[in-house]
């Protein structure tokens, strides 16, 4: 089978083609024959060597795919051969066929294209765990979304909103501005030439915001504890603005506020069937209706994987970037 490689650190011309055996799916595991997978960011960072595989991994990309079940290992009863299914993988996303946990699986909707069901699962686990599983968001409560138009950014904007929410965004452009908020945002802050803090705070009449969804971490870390309400949360999912910051501490001791990371990747197998089944519950079923739905930039062949990757780091993508796999 093709697989993308990493034999060293660097840019996207590092990204190389090579054959390798099909893997063989163990206990409790689906062996899926690939026809999509997304591309997220942290891929871009693994890629660049600030984002590691954890210990005993390997070193391909690839966080979600979708497919064809080829394969089942002993004990997997929820899954047959044949079945599409999109969903969650270690490692080794961007190959024609992947090793998925059963139980990190999820049948894909009728209906649905492949390039839908690898657009899903990366992010709307992220927006839930964040948003409302740490943040608490409820209807009536405001948001602040940073990176609006990104792949979480996209999910976050409808999930709020389907849940009663206002939701504040940052994005860098008036185009992608335009674009979200036509999936329900209330209110775009150009980032590039507006102050957000200054802007949130018009916005809310003086009140700032109850969570904040953030993919920055240390330039904007002041920032956003500012615009929290008391007892606000300040939810770290990134760090593309540095990972090391000094800040006063007193405005979290003065409004009780709350910082809660997060990054789905690093979480134990059992934490992310967890994070899978409370995904479904809750979000697949809107998803499957199209009261919600993914949001795609472009589906782009395996074989320009460097071209995908240069898309993401010029900030182009308005939601995901699908691999096809041809």
């Amino acid at each position: 089978m093709k697989q993308v490689m990493l034999p060293v650190y660097g840019g996207p011309d590092v990204l190389t083609m090579a054959d390798a055996p099909e893997p063989e799916a163990g206990p409790g595991e689906l062996l899926v024959r690939v026809r999509a997978a997304g591309v997220n960011r942290a891929d871009c960072l693994q890629r660049a060597g600030t984002y590691p595989m954890p210990p005993g991994l390997g070193n391909v990309p690839g966080l979600e795919i979708s497919g064809e079940v080829a394969a089942i290992g002993p004990g997997v009863e929820s899954f047959a051969p044949g079945e599409q299914v999109f969903g969650l993988v270690a490692e080794g996303g961007y190959a024609e066929y992947a090793i998925l946990d059963a139980g990190l699986a999820v049948p894909l909707p009728q209906g649905w294209s492949f390039a839908e069901g690898a657009a899903v699962i990366e992010v709307y686990c992220t927006a839930n765990e964040t948003v409302f599983e740490l943040g608490g968001l409820d209807a009536g409560q405001t948001l602040l979304v940073h990176a609006g138009a990104s792949g979480v950014g996209t999910a976050a904007v409808q999930m709020a909103k389907h849940s009663g929410a206002t939701v504040c965004f940052t994005a860098g452009s008036r185009h992608k501005i335009d674009r979200v908020l036509e999936l329900g945002a209330d209110h775009g802050i150009l980032y590039k030439t507006e102050d957000f803090v200054e802007e949130v705070f018009r916005i809310t009449r003086g009140e700032g915001v109850d969570v904040v969804e953030d993919f920055i971490g240390a330039d904007y870390l002041a920032r956003n504890l500012s615009v929290l309400k008391p007892t606000g949360t300040l939810l770290l999912v990134g760090f593309m603005g540095g990972r090391v910051a000094s800040f006063d501490l007193g405005a979290m001791l003065r409004k009780r506020l709350s910082i809660r990371g997060f990054t789905l990747r690093a979480q134990s197998v059992a934490n992310k069937r967890a994070i899978v089944r409370r995904f479904r519950e809750r979000w697949l079923p809107l998803l499957a209706a199209g009261s919600i739905r993914p949001i795609i930039h472009d589906v782009v062949p395996l074989a320009e994987v460097r071209r995908a990757h240069e898309m993401m780091e010029a900030n182009e993508n308005f939601g995901k970037i699908i691999l096809r796999m041809d």
